[in-house]
């Protein structure tokens, strides 16, 4: 299927052009994409295929969108969405990309999702210099501000959560024997990079390492070798679909290691429901965000606001998938990026306030942890706090932990 017009706005082919229009604030510097009444932001998402739990991060950023044009909106003109359809495809992200720069001529793009898919694109988007604006991905690749000016992330890095954990199995498990699952990419060789860096002289403690490719039905024969190789540490570095099959298949085996679980599928609707919650006791993970299924959050004024949202926006939606939250921060910043603007909507002028953020609280953000920015730094969030899943939800442990730290 081909990146064609799947326009995720939603139900129709294409986001059509507003009706109502409020007025604007005078007459501004403008590149493509942006009018004195629009600004259009280009995106790409897996609404299908391996990766398709992700889809609902590009649902959710429609419904935000949809919320400040309701709220008339960023300095008077409404914000049009264009969501397409890659499948995490990397050939389709490509079609898809030059589809919005060329035709629909969009002032960036923004969360597009998807290491190796973001990957095909980077060169291009620097090429023609286009802001390829807070990716959905963690690849340390994305803080590259003199070699990818146009190219800034959003999550903490890969490599550095991967650091941490290694840092933590050395210091809490005895005898550490690690087995590591990794998805066969850039994704993958990111996190066990850091990984490999973060045990230091102590690398061979990695007793077995084994691939899965996104094409595979499952990764039941890569667990099989993983248990065999007497591992009492598993390292799942696996999107949901994956890490679900791997952490059930891990309980069939009555394989019981010490689970450590990459942050991108931390969501327990997408990733520890499906595998059964039973079998994801004790998993640790690392979260920068609140997670919506822990209740110590129901009272926060930043949960109370996003479950409004939520109500009045997208009603149906599974409101225990952290993706959502995922999808409404970097929504937020995306927002705040785009006001500072003011009536100077030229990308040079998006890159320059998107890199001029100084301890920015963006809403369900954990706290403790905000986003700084600067010309020489491309990444927004860089600290996390580790987490063990406990009964139907994560319970964070111990203190913030920084890039400064590791």
């Amino acid at each position: 299927m081909s990146a064609t017009r799947r326009a995720f706005v939603f139900g129709t082919a294409a986001m059509p052009v507003l009706a109502v229009v409020a007025p604007s604030y005078g007459k501004g510097t403008y590149d493509d994409g942006a009018t004195d009444s629009e600004i259009k932001i280009g995106n790409t998402n897996p609404y299908s295929g391996p990766a398709s739990s992700y889809g609902v991060i590009g649902r959710c950023i429609d419904a935000y969108w949809r919320m400040v044009n309701d709220r008339g909106g960023i300095n008077g003109r409404k914000v049009r969405f264009i969501s397409l359809d890659d499948g995490y495809s990397p050939p389709k992200t490509v079609e898809a990309i030059r589809q919005l720069v060329e035709q629909d001529k969009v002032l960036c793009t923004f969360n597009t999702l998807g290491t190796p898919t973001n990957t095909a694109i980077h060169k291009y988007m620097n090429a023609k210099k286009v802001p390829q604006l807070f990716v959905a991905t963690g690849a340390s690749k994305w803080g590259q501000p003199k070699r990818f000016p146009w190219t800034m992330g959003f999550q903490p890095d890969y490599h550095t959560e991967a650091v941490i954990y290694a840092k933590h199995i050395l210091a809490n498990v005895k005898d550490a024997r690690i087995a590591v699952l990794m998805q066969n990419d850039d994704y993958g060789k990111d996190y066990y990079d850091g990984f490999r860096e973060g045990l230091g002289k102590a690398v061979d403690r990695i007793v077995k390492h084994t691939t899965y490719e996104t094409t595979d039905p499952t990764v039941d024969s890569q667990m099989i070798q993983l248990k065999n190789a007497g591992a009492n540490v598993f390292f799942n570095i696996a999107i949901p679909k994956f890490a679900a099959q791997a952490i059930r298949k891990a309980a069939e085996l009555e394989w019981r290691p010490v689970q450590y679980l990459n942050n991108v599928s931390s969501s327990v609707a997408a990733t520890l429901k499906p595998a059964g919650l039973d079998n994801s006791q004790g998993i640790l993970t690392g979260l920068y965000l609140m997670d919506p299924t822990d209740h110590q959050w129901d009272d926060n004024a930043d949960m109370k606001t996003w479950r409004a949202f939520m109500a009045k926006y997208m009603a149906d939606a599974n409101t225990a998938d952290g993706s959502y939250i995922f999808a409404y921060a970097v929504s937020y910043l995306m927002e705040q990026t785009l006001k500072k603007c003011g009536d100077t909507l030229t990308r040079a002028n998006l890159m320059k306030q998107a890199a001029s953020h100084h301890d920015l609280r963006v809403p369900l953000l954990l706290p403790g942890i905000t986003v700084s920015t600067s010309p020489t730094d491309f990444y927004p969030i860089q600290s996390i706090r580790l987490a063990r899943f406990k009964n139907e939800t994560w319970e964070l442990f111990g203190e913030v932990l920084s890039h400064e730290s590791v």
